[in-house]
């Protein structure tokens, strides 16, 4: 069946439809990764958004439930050049466009990803429309998609309620914001008990839970929409408690302290971002999943000062905070699809609990 992908700006893309053929509208981005198309579909940070995967050939290892980083995939649609039909892995137990069509997600297939991918990288990302109507009206689709916004995804996307990964070690306070599940299997395996609790628990019940540490995950959205879950936070690095955030919990603490955050023109998307250790000197490739960013200008030094930084366009990646035992960094430590690089900074973690 023929499909088509409408930009804001009016440039139309025909292919060919790919999972469900409902009709969405959505923010368009793009995803570098060469590699692990189910974690990027099942990362919770992409509700609210289609996605281009820049890699030309998707689906040629099919689905293992196993890699999914959470419970159900999260983004309004999927946008490939070629879409491997016929799997070839021995760890398959689907095909991606059975598990696309199950799952109610629209996508399109048969389009030049690099073309799309030049304008959103030229035009900054932008919204944008999947559809099988053939008699669409291009006026009417445009009007329509400039009133399309994110909204209420971290709200969305977190869990329903508490739960806990047993284990002998250090007690961690994971606030899923939209958590990938290796953020939370990353500390079980180093032995840590992990209680996951839902985006919007009060400051006073995880405190009260006496916890070792606290996690903040990563997810979705626009960081300044979550007011509520700021002003937790807040309460979280009055405390004395370790505190280690990723992306999403990353710009919410740097938020509930005072600095701003902004809008990148097309984000940052992939597994090969190179990121600046300001301390060692020393460069990390990291998986990162990310439209918003701190603003470090805004950030009082008495505060917190940068720890890294994105080599390629100069921007914040990390943040180390003054006379507190926290740090928080943009980029994604669980990697999963990416390298493992720095998976250490869970270690950091463990650390800092063990010398509190």
């Amino acid at each position: 069946m023929k499909a088509f992908l409408i930009l804001e700006d009016g440039t139309v893309f025909t292919g060919t439809s790919i999972g469900s053929t409902r009709e969405i509208i959505s923010e368009i981005v793009f995803n570098t990764s060469m590699t692990g198309y189910l974690e990027v579909l099942t990362d919770p940070s992409y509700a609210g958004q289609a996605v281009v995967m820049t890699y030309p050939l998707i689906g040629n290892y099919g689905i293992c439930q196993e890699d999914m980083e959470s419970l159900k995939p999260w983004p309004d649609g999927y946008i490939v050049r070629e879409l491997s039909r016929i799997p070839s892995n021995f760890r398959s137990e689907d095909t991606i466009q059975h598990f696309l069509k199950e799952n109610d997600i629209p996508g399109i297939s048969g389009i030049d990803t690099r073309a799309l991918t030049k304008i959103l990288r030229e035009k900054g990302t932008m919204n944008g429309m999947i559809t099988t109507n053939e008699g669409f009206d291009l006026d009417d689709v445009i009007s329509r998609m400039k009133n399309y916004e994110v909204t209420g995804v971290v709200k969305a996307s977190t869990c329903k309620e508490t739960f806990v990964l047993s284990g002998n070690g250090k007690k961690v306070a994971l606030l899923d914001l939209g958590a990938k599940k290796n953020i939370a299997h990353s500390l079980h395996e180093r032995g840590c008990e992990v209680t996951v609790y839902p985006a919007l628990t009060k400051a006073e019940e995880i405190l009260a839970a006496n916890p070792d540490g606290i996690m903040l995950s990563n997810g979705p959205g626009d960081p300044k929409e979550c007011t509520e879950i700021i002003a937790e936070i807040k309460k979280l690095y009055d405390s004395n408690v370790p505190i280690f955030a990723i992306c999403l919990g990353h710009q919410l603490m740097a938020l509930a302290t005072g600095a701003d955050t902004h809008k990148l023109k097309y984000g940052h998307r992939g597994g090969n971002h190179p990121v600046k250790d300001l301390e060692t000197g020393r460069v990390y490739i990291s998986s990162q999943n990310h439209g918003y960013v701190v603003d470090v200008d805004t950030m009082d030094p008495s505060v917190a000062v940068p720890a890294f930084v994105n080599v390629n366009d100069g921007t914040n990646e990390g943040l180390k905070y003054t006379n507190k035992n926290i740090f928080t960094v943009q980029y994604h430590p669980e990697a999963c699809p990416g390298p493992q690089d720095s998976s250490y900074l869970f270690d950091r973690f463990l650390n800092m609990m063990e010398e509190r």
